[in-house]
């Protein structure tokens, strides 16, 4: 390997570049690695140094003029341009191939062969102490190339994926002058044989940090005056609110505002974040800003105490008390959603709610997933919910027919959520009325802490309270006589979810048939039969109870016996 840097930064200019880059840069001075795989948000505009002032550009263009610039040569294929020269096209002409024929070949397998040749050619040439030249390449959507396949029989892929792993492990190579970048979204889209090659450094490029979104704010605002009018003298804030979202996304943008001529406003600037995050994600999250708060929630007062001290650690940044998980769990229906979106509107933090990360693709889940944990990182603190947790996370011993993918989401899964660098950044909340369904090791605390039970109500009172609350917010009010009268036909084991429906029915009877609301109460617990069979609801508060973590969750009537 090469002694001199893949680099030419300055000292003084090299604390400007991103944490991605230096640690190539550190990789390869220090001959630890000559191979780098770089993955993550490779697909994004970057923040190029250029002198005393920044530009935005690529990732092949930051590689170019950044981190490559003392090479002798370099070199790029992908599926669409095949071989393309970068720089030093005189000195690759004097290869022999080249001068007998220099139509380069594009299709995958003659084009990585071709490669390895050049490469080889080159060491030798510096073996025999004839000429020495610094020689790179780049591969770009090195997935496509060489994606993940199951089975392995394919021949021709599996020959290109061993001739990239020999650029990082052949001593002939490794000897001499040659970095390799695979740029791949996803590690999991790549091929094994590469991505698990531990010669190959795997080097993560994160989305925009704040400060990496100011800097860019700064760079365009002289571009986008009209769009940037309100944040003229506060980009940072902007850069603050609108963390998680990609460069390129924040360009396009500022490029529709200014089109319009319409400024940015600061009660836009949530709904920007939430379209910009969600279409980045092609739909894998949803993002949700609430403004409901613990105050919302009918009774369980227990539990409210016990999340608003969670809260106040959070805010103080007193994290060694702080959980990693909740799981919240009990019978369909008693408000597990509700009560997320209502934590995250008390905290003052985003919920990213984990929609459908399954694809029927081989390692396309496992990409979905790498997305979503990226997007996590970037965003700071919030809630990562995921509703009915029991179908959505995998299982440790995979289903048959499933290629191992549930094995994989559920080690990534505990993975992401066991990691200590997530605590007080990330806190992880699972819902399920089949908490029994979920791997005991994914519950365990570490990962899961506090296991929050939420139950129907346990007698007439309640019952009656909870639809005197939900019947008040519709206008309708119910009084203390009001009991009385339905004391004896009110069901008990009513959930949020069915008192709602309740409601939803008094209001229709009180509109439509001109009843007072009490009238309207009586007239809609005529016959009224619980949405739920009562067998399934009682298996599922057993669950809850037998998962609770605190017994001060539990009312009195589901304790269970000492």
């Amino acid at each position: 390997m090469a002694t001199e840097p893949v680099a030419a930064p300055s000292s003084a200019a090299a604390p400007s570049l991103p944490g991605w880059a230096q640690e190539a840069i550190q990789l390869y001075e220090s001959n630890a690695a000559s191979q780098f795989i770089l993955y993550g948000n490779v697909y994004d505009q970057l923040l190029i140094p250029s002198g005393s002032k920044n530009r935005i550009g690529t990732l092949t263009d930051f590689l170019l003029q950044v981190l490559l610039p003392r090479f002798d040569v370099v070199l790029s294929y992908d599926l669409g341009n095949g071989i393309r020269v970068e720089k030093g096209g005189e000195v690759f002409s004097k290869w022999p191939l080249v001068q007998q024929n220099p139509e380069l070949p594009k299709a995958p397998r003659p084009a990585i062969e071709t490669l390895t040749h050049y490469f080889r050619y080159v060491a030798n040439l510096a073996r025999l102490n004839r000429e020495g030249r610094q020689v790179a390449c780049i591969i770009r959507s090195a997935n496509l190339i060489a994606p993940m396949v199951q089975g392995g029989l394919d021949y021709d892929l599996n020959a290109m994926a061993s001739l990239i792993r020999d650029w990082a492990s052949e001593s002939l190579l490794v000897s001499h002058s040659l970095a390799s970048f695979l740029i791949a979204e996803n590690l999991n889209d790549l091929h094994s044989l590469i991505a698990n090659n531990p010669r190959s450094a795997r080097v993560k490029i994160a989305l925009p940090s704040a400060d990496e979104l100011n800097a860019a704010f700064t760079l365009m605002s002289p571009q986008y005056p009209t769009a940037l009018q309100d944040y003229s003298s506060q980009l940072d804030k902007l850069a603050h609110h609108l963390t998680g979202s990609t460069l390129g996304a924040v360009e396009t943008m500022l490029k529709t505002k200014e089109h319009a001529r319409t400024k940015i406003l600061s009660d836009d600037v949530v709904r920007l974040k939430k379209q910009l995050v969600e279409q980045d994600c092609s739909g894998l999250i949803e993002f949700i800003e609430s403004k409901r708060t613990l105050d919302d929630i009918y009774g369980q007062e227990k539990v409210k105490t016990w999340l608003r001290q969670d809260i106040a650690l959070w805010k103080s940044n007193d994290l060694q008390a702080l959980p990693k998980g909740y799981l919240l769990c009990g019978p369909v229906g008693t408000g597990k959603t509700f009560m997320v979106e209502c934590l995250a509107g008390e905290a003052g933090v985003p919920i990213v709610k984990l929609k459908n990360f399954r694809d029927k693709w081989v390692g396309s889940t496992e990409g979905n997933l790498e997305k979503i944990f990226r997007l996590l990182q970037a965003l700071g603190r919030c809630y990562v919910f995921i509703d009915e947790a029991d179908q959505a996370i995998g299982r440790r011993e995979s289903a048959s027919g499933d290629f191992g993918v549930s094995g994989r989401i559920y080690s990534m899964l505990a993975e992401e959520m066991g990691s200590s660098s997530n605590r007080g950044k990330l806190i992880w909340i699972l819902a399920s009325s089949r908490p029994d369904l979920i791997e005991v090791d994914l519950k365990r605390p570490g990962r899961i802490d506090v296991k929050i039970p939420l139950f129907p109500t346990t007698d007439t009172r309640e019952s009656f309270e909870l639809i005197r609350v939900l019947c008040a917010r519709r206008q309708l009010t119910l009084g203390e006589d009001d009991y009385k009268l339905v004391a004896e036909t009110l069901p008990v084991l009513l959930t949020p979810g069915s008192a709602e429906t309740l409601a939803v029915k008094i209001y229709r009877i009180a509109r439509t048939e001109n009843k007072s609301p009490e009238e309207a109460l009586c007239a809609s617990l005529i016959d009224y039969q619980n949405p739920v069979p009562l067998d399934a609801l009682q298996f599922q508060i057993e669950l809850a109870v037998k998962e609770a973590s605190d017994l001060e969750f539990i009312p009195n009537t589901f304790r269970p016996s000492r």
